[in-house]
């Protein structure tokens, strides 16, 4: 492997920028400590060339949000038939999409919270108030909203209170057009990485989450000490068994491929409910996929280095 070029794609213009480059730096370290050599570029307009000129043996998309895991970027090097770790373009499509991830794991048989799906001009063509009193009834209280593409839980707000409703669909509707209203399920929030070895696809053990202020939002993700993390996560056997399952199911059913983080809430009676699957998981030091690695017994340069030689053997497939 040391004799192959590897070219990190991190950056881009995302609102998830920062972490991006964030992820692409720790996952660049760890790859030249496993003995690779290893190129970092911002995906922006320089892309095309560098792909032309320079051409590396393989890529890594480090990218969040965006064309980093809508398929764009999967699908411009799909076009110049360069290998690379992650899912497929049309992969990340679905699970990009919130409404259309949840919609195929809830037909592949499993539980995900009740949720709408609603574009701005709903709102304004039937009445913002009448809707937010409809969605109300529906859901009931609390729920969740969070723009139905995206990433990093930017623009997701809890509301506890229907006052607080015309206030957070603003801020949900900064991030995007649509809104997808989710009914909030009390319970363990876990994250369940899964990575595809020669056996196939293999669960990590559950990371749980638990925020210091009660919501996983982009601060609590993104900053030291306002969150703990406990992995494995403290669930019990039957519990631990139907996150792996769920998350190898939703990684199974979107298509997607090496490696994916799906992330859900276990409630009080047990029952395990998707919430979304991240095609390109974030590598920072407080993100959750190097925690999992960890608690395997492995590390981010070895699982990657694999992964990168999975993929170059593949090509462009």
């Amino acid at each position: 492997m040391a004799e192959r070029t590897v070219a990190v794609l991190a950056g881009g213009l995302s609102h998830e920028r920062d972490v991006s480059l964030r992820s692409g730096r720790r996952l660049s370290v760890a790859l030249r400590d496993a003995g690779l050599t290893v190129q970092e570029w911002d995906t922006d307009a320089s892309l095309i060339g560098r792909l032309r000129e320079q051409r590396p043996d393989a890529a890594v998309v480090a990218l969040h949000g965006g064309e980093g895991e809508n398929g764009s970027v999967q699908t411009v090097l799909e076009m110049f038939g360069i290998p690379f770790v992650g899912t497929h373009s049309q992969g990340c499509r679905r699970a990009w999409d919130k409404p259309i991830a949840k919609a195929l794991v809830s037909g592949a048989g499993f539980a995900t919270p009740d949720w709408f799906v609603l574009p701005h001009s709903t709102f304004r063509e039937l009445g913002a108030q009448s809707v937010l009193d409809a969605m109300v009834e529906r859901l009931g209280l609390p729920l969740i909203l969070k723009p139905d593409q995206g990433g990093s839980a930017l623009g997701a707000q809890v509301v506890r209170d229907a006052a607080e409703l015309p206030t957070a669909m603003v801020g949900c509707f900064a991030y995007g057009d649509t809104v997808l209203a989710e009914r909030f399920i009390d319970g363990t929030e876990v994250a369940v990485t899964v990575v595809e070895g020669a056996d196939g696809p293999e669960a990590l053990p559950a990371v749980e989450i638990v925020p210091e202020n009660g919501v996983y939002d982009y601060t609590s993700r993104y900053t030291a000490g306002l969150t703990d993390f406990f992995t494995p996560a403290r669930l019990d056997a039957d519990a631990e068994k139907a996150v792996g399952e769920l998350a190898i199911g939703a990684h199974r059913t979107l298509g997607l491929r090496d490696i994916s983080r799906t992330d859900a809430i276990v409630a009080a009676d047990g029952t395990v409910h998707f919430l979304e699957v991240n095609s390109s998981p974030g590598l920072t030091e407080t993100s959750t996929v190097p925690m999992a690695l960890e608690a395997a017994g492995t590390s981010l340069g070895k699982v990657f280095d694999e992964l990168i030689g999975r993929a170059a053997g593949r090509g462009t497939a």
